[in-house]
């Protein structure tokens, strides 16, 4: 007995040493994230952040940023391997950088909109300050994309099993080679127009020899993209992919866009006070009679015209001091914005 566990043992350290050799060989034994976490790790928030090694940084963020869902056969191929959406890590990943700002437009976007609902229905307490005009606009859209592949170490398999029989031709054959391709697609979000893409791949050697060995792990089946091989070197190919972006974006500046640090902008967010949105083209109308018509954004401003709620204005420049630029029948002037509505 003593004796065929101690040849079981030989075996099974003949079988380590191949796949080892094997995988030096092929020179990609990298990335070499075990220990609980991937590339993409930390925090971040306003005050800057953690955990953010092999990233691109950047001073001052070049845009704000929507990250949209990858399309549904994507998502229905990681689920194959008990990873999730990879948006909330390329989220977390744009805002370590400081290079964007991100802004919500996933699944959060309903709940944002649901809380506008409630302030327009009068269901906010009074000073809630909430509701239109205060959101940041997306400068660009990102629309990643993933193909995982998985393919037989070249040949280590068989000629360890053509040597060892049996289990451990199992065991040996379970070394697989494992690539993930992946993409990321930016547009300017005002013209449509592809300004920025980028695609990369990391490659690692998949030891698959303790589930044979020593009676199966329970890493895998957690899932995530910190304890899976296959969610590791995901996330270490969108880095690559994103630190590309970075430099395809700070290498031009026609592509970089006038918005503030992360911080200055969450704190308009609470500052900007809620009101109308109103574009210009759009046709507004008095909510009451005797509105009146301005010379300047001012309510002490010279009265050109007195408004009834039958008359028509079109919105002709931008909000300023609570007014908004507007060109009526008789002349062009001002109007308060609490005091005009859409037709």
């Amino acid at each position: 007995m003593f004796h065929h566990t101690l040849r079981r043992a030989i075996v099974a350290a003949a079988c380590l040493a191949l796949t080892a050799v094997s995988a030096r060989a092929q020179g990609i034994t990298q990335p070499k994230q075990g220990q609980g976490g991937s590339v993409v790790k930390g925090a971040a928030g306003t005050e800057g952040s953690t955990g953010d090694k092999g990233l691109q940084h950047c001073d001052k963020p070049m845009g704000a940023m929507a990250v949209v869902e990858p399309q549904n056969e994507i998502l229905t191929a990681l689920m194959r391997y008990k990873l999730q959406s990879p948006v909330g890590l390329i989220r977390m990943m744009i805002q370590q950088s400081n290079c964007f700002i991100v802004v919500e437009r996933g699944a959060g976007m309903r709940n944002l909109m649901q809380e506008r609902q409630l302030a327009s229905g009068g269901e906010m307490r009074q000073g809630s300050n909430l509701g239109g005009g205060q959101m940041v606009a997306a400068d660009f859209v990102m629309t990643p994309s993933v193909v995982f592949s998985e393919n037989n170490a070249g040949g280590i398999g068989g000629a360890a099993g053509g040597l060892l029989g049996g289990k451990f031709a199992a065991v040996a054959g379970g070394l697989k080679f494992k690539e993930a391709q992946t993409s990321m697609l930016v547009a300017d979000s005002r013209s449509g127009v592809q300004v920025a893409a980028a695609e990369g791949s990391t490659k690692k050697a998949d030891l698959r020899l303790g589930g044979l060995l020593f009676g199966g792990g329970g890493g895998a089946g957690a899932g995530g993209y910190g304890n899976t091989n296959e969610g590791k070197i995901i996330a270490a190919a969108f880095m690559d992919n994103y630190n590309n972006v970075v430099g395809v974006v700070r290498g031009d500046a026609s592509l970089q866009r006038n918005v503030g640090t992360l911080k200055q902008e969450a704190a308009a967010g609470g500052k900007t006070k809620a009101g109308a949105v109103f574009s210009e083209g759009d046709v507004l109308s008095p909510k009451i009679n005797n509105i009146k018509l301005l010379a300047e954004p001012s309510d002490s401003a010279k009265a050109l015209a007195t408004l009834t709620k039958a008359d028509e204005l079109v919105v002709t420049g931008a909000e300023k001091d609570g007014y908004i630029a507007v060109q009526g029948a008789s002349a062009s002037g001002w109007v308060k914005i609490v005091l005009v509505q859409k037709r």
